[in-house]
């Protein structure tokens, strides 16, 4: 009997290490660089980003086309990379953008955005994204894409 209840113990503490982050939801759209302004901004000169992470193709300027990702991670913090992958209008070809970012435990809130020459157009909408994070050694631990993304499955 303690025997099984040794292995029981084994097999739910590995489930639980287990447990794979998830991108809870995403939300796009254009933003314009004087809705990032906080009143602190005012006073610091430095941009408050209210403890949200925000990641630029273009740090210097903030108005783009945003992606806001919640993400859950259940386990310990680590080095992760965003792969953001998108059809613009007029290109069938898939355009890359990668994110380097340090992912905590627990949940948290990431803007990507696509400034300065990677998106002007602020009436502009991807034809179709995925995004997707990834591991240090490229494996995808997550991934969230737009019903465009890929052809549905034939009946």
């Amino acid at each position: 009997m303690p025997l099984r209840l040794l292995l029981l113990l084994v097999l739910s503490a590995t489930s639980v290490l287990a447990q794979d982050l998830t991108i809870v939801r995403v939300f796009t759209g254009w933003r314009d660089a004087a809705s990032f302004k906080r009143i602190s901004e005012y006073f610091t000169g430095r941009e408050n980003t209210g403890g949200e992470t925000v990641l630029r193709t273009n740090p210097e300027q903030r108005a783009g086309f945003y992606f806001q990702l919640r993400v859950a991670n259940p386990g310990a913090a680590r080095q992760v990379q965003f792969q953001l992958q998108l059809i613009e209008p007029g290109s069938p070809t898939p355009h890359t953008t990668t994110f380097p970012a340090e992912l905590k435990p627990g949940s948290a809130f990431f803007q990507l955005g696509l400034t300065g020459p990677a998106w002007q157009n602020a009436k502009s909408q991807p034809v179709a994204w995925q995004v997707q994070v990834l591991a240090d050694d490229g494996r995808v631990l997550a991934s969230e894409k737009s019903y465009l993304w890929e052809k549905p499955a034939a009946k």
